[in-house]
């Protein structure tokens, strides 16, 4: 293969990172199966609803693969199948009951839930994928099912299917007697990994593969071919004959129509999906593809499909792994037509792009991880922006500076970012204490280090939007800070000497020590001068309770509870006037 420009590699070892593994091993097959042709990686999305962070991990996988190969000199492309064919199974929670009459149509001529712009139901839930994709730096071929069904694009592929039936069905039929017991009953499915949440489980339904029809419901002989009734548009169809010579196929459909077409000229239907996916492993000539565990059963679709494409298609079956699923913490607040389960789109309203791609690019695709949408993603920035000091530094692990690169570039360049990142849960307190006010917004950040200080909010962004988005959308009301507007007289009352004391000391150190390292200094430091120590003495078990007791009392006199914000965040945002007003014993 020619390579094509000189783009910096990501890691020397393959060792430590899958990516690269990966690539080796597509490269070699490649050059094996099609010496000099594009190299083909592929993903299928079914736009049945909200294409969510599960079925994101089906595009990041081969997207970092791909690009991989780019990186190198290589040229690849990343098709992205929308399986905009597929019928429409059932009526998602939230869209009205009577959408019930649209069951069994191609997503593509079922009208798009009340209210949308969009001309149909999978235009709908394609539109902000395409859009969460162009915002992740993940360039793709997309191809829509529709298209080359309904323009005759695949109809040799289904004359041959159907020539081929009886071969067909005797493959899927060694998986079927595989799938039952001695008595003919289904055994019941192995099961793929540990236990999953109810969120983790509704993400696992709507994949591209999500139907693992064979084809085999038909009384009258096996066909792998259901069309689209011309009348209703359905599926509920039967195929009652059909003739080799002539193509001429005839059906009958639950809504009482019957016909008799000549397939050769018929574009209204489509390979059922065991067919369906390996019939376009061969004419896309797909090297690489990962797969959902789903498939990892004997008889699913992946399986079934290794034997189809090589045995009746002439093809070879992609390489790839079965990648895990992708949980979600704290989604609760997250709206959807789905009963809440997050996409991409939603994800990036609180998290950068990069931070999203690092997410799967750090984990290897049989790896389970869960993406936080409740107070974990502070913990989650602050471990991207200990990576980031490691990778100025050069003290980052080979593996981890991998990901890190895979996550801020592609082939084509350095995807956006934010000029000045200061940390996450910082703007979080900061916007949560001035309700997203600009100007008081500013104040704060400039007073963070007066030697460098914050100009322009600019600077921050987009992390400071995303920040504030999270505290807008995703923290409950009783869980926002909300800064007392008077004095708890009747808490300062109460306060013994030792407390007086501590306020007073803090209260003659704010002028000093106003900034965020300042504050840290000082409200760390009170307790000590109070123990009879120096501000840099190491912390004793009976130190740690006395800072405890005061932070206590200090977020009860501010915000009238046991905890909140970091004190110095919180004691910048408030203002060093409101402050002493608030604490003045």
């Amino acid at each position: 293969m020619t390579a094509r420009k000189e783009v910096p590699t990501v890691a020397q070892s393959t060792e430590t990172d899958w990516v690269s593994r990966f690539a080796d091993e597509v490269i070699a097959e490649a050059e094996r199966r099609a010496p000099g042709k594009p190299i083909v990686c592929a993903s299928g999305l079914s736009p049945s609803g909200p294409i969510h962070l599960g079925n994101l991990r089906e595009v990041m996988t081969p997207h970092l693969v791909a690009d991989e190969i780019r990186r190198r000199g290589y040229e690849c492309v990343h098709i992205v199948s929308w399986d905009d064919y597929d019928r429409y199974r059932k009526v998602p929670a939230g869209i009205d009951p009577s959408w019930a009459e649209h069951i069994g149509k191609p997503l593509t001529s079922v009208p798009a839930p009340p209210g949308s712009s969009y001309p149909n139901w999978a235009e709908h839930f394609k539109a902000p994928m395409i859009k969460a994709l162009e915002e992740m730096g993940i360039e793709f071929h997309g191809i829509s099912q529709t298209e080359k069904y309904t323009s005759g694009a695949y109809r040799e592929q289904i004359l041959h299917a159907m020539r081929h039936r009886e071969q067909i069905d005797a493959v899927l039929d060694r998986y079927r007697t595989k799938d039952k017991d001695k008595a003919g009953a289904k055994k019941p499915a192995k099961q793929q990994q540990k236990p999953v949440d109810e969120a983790e489980l509704e993400a696992a339904e709507g994949s591209g593969a999500a139907s693992e029809d064979d084809g085999s419901a038909g009384g009258a002989g096996y066909y792998p071919y259901k069309p689209y009734c011309s009348v209703c548009e359905r599926d509920l169809t039967t195929v009652t004959s059909y003739d080799d010579e002539t193509t001429e196929m005839s059906y009958t459909c639950a809504c009482g129509h019957g016909e008799t077409v000549l397939l050769r000229e018929h574009d209204r239907g489509k390979l059922v999906w065991k067919v369906d996916w390996p019939m376009r492993w061969a004419y896309e000539g797909v090297v690489f593809e990962p797969s959902g565990v789903d498939h990892s059963s004997p008889g699913s679709s992946y399986v079934v499909g290794g034997q189809i494409v090589r045995e009746v298609f002439g093809g070879e079956q992609p390489i790839g792994p079965m990648y895990a699923f992708v949980g979600i913490s704290g989604m609760a607040k997250m709206s959807s037509s789905k009963g809440g389960v997050p996409t991409p789109a939603d994800a990036l309203e609180i998290m950068e792009a990069p931070l999203l791609r690092w997410l799967y690019a750090r984990r290897r695709p049989n790896q389970s991880f869960k993406i936080a949408f409740d107070q974990e993603i502070q913990r989650t920035y602050d471990e991207w922006d200990a990576l980031e000091r490691k990778i100025t530094e050069g003290t980052a692990q080979p593996a981890d500076a991998a990901a890190y690169s895979r996550a801020t570039r592609t082939a084509s360049g350095e995807l956006p970012r934010t000029p000045r990142p200061l940390p996450y849960r910082m703007l979080a307190s900061v916007v949560d204490i001035t309700t997203g006010h600009d100007e008081q917004t500013l104040r704060i950040l400039s007073e963070l280090d007066p030697d460098n200080p914050v100009k322009s909010l600019d600077e921050t962004r987009p992390r400071l939007d995303r920040a504030e988005r999270w505290i807008n959308t995703q923290v409950p009301a009783e869980q926002r800070t909300r800064v007392r507007d008077e004095p708890d007289t009747e808490l300062l009352a109460s306060l013994g000497e030792t407390e007086r004391e501590s306020l007073r000391l803090l209260l003659d150190g704010l002028d000093t020590h106003w900034s965020l390292d300042g504050l840290t200094t000082l409200v760390y430091g009170v307790p000590k001068l109070q123990a009879g120590l120096a501000a840099d003495a190491k912390p004793t078990p009976e130190l740690k309770v006395a800072q405890r007791a005061f932070f206590a009392l200090l977020y009860q006199l501010l915000v009238g509870r046991d905890t909140g914000p970091r004190l110095p965040t919180l004691l910048l945002a408030v203002g060093a006037d409101r402050v002493r007003k608030l604490l003045a014993a």
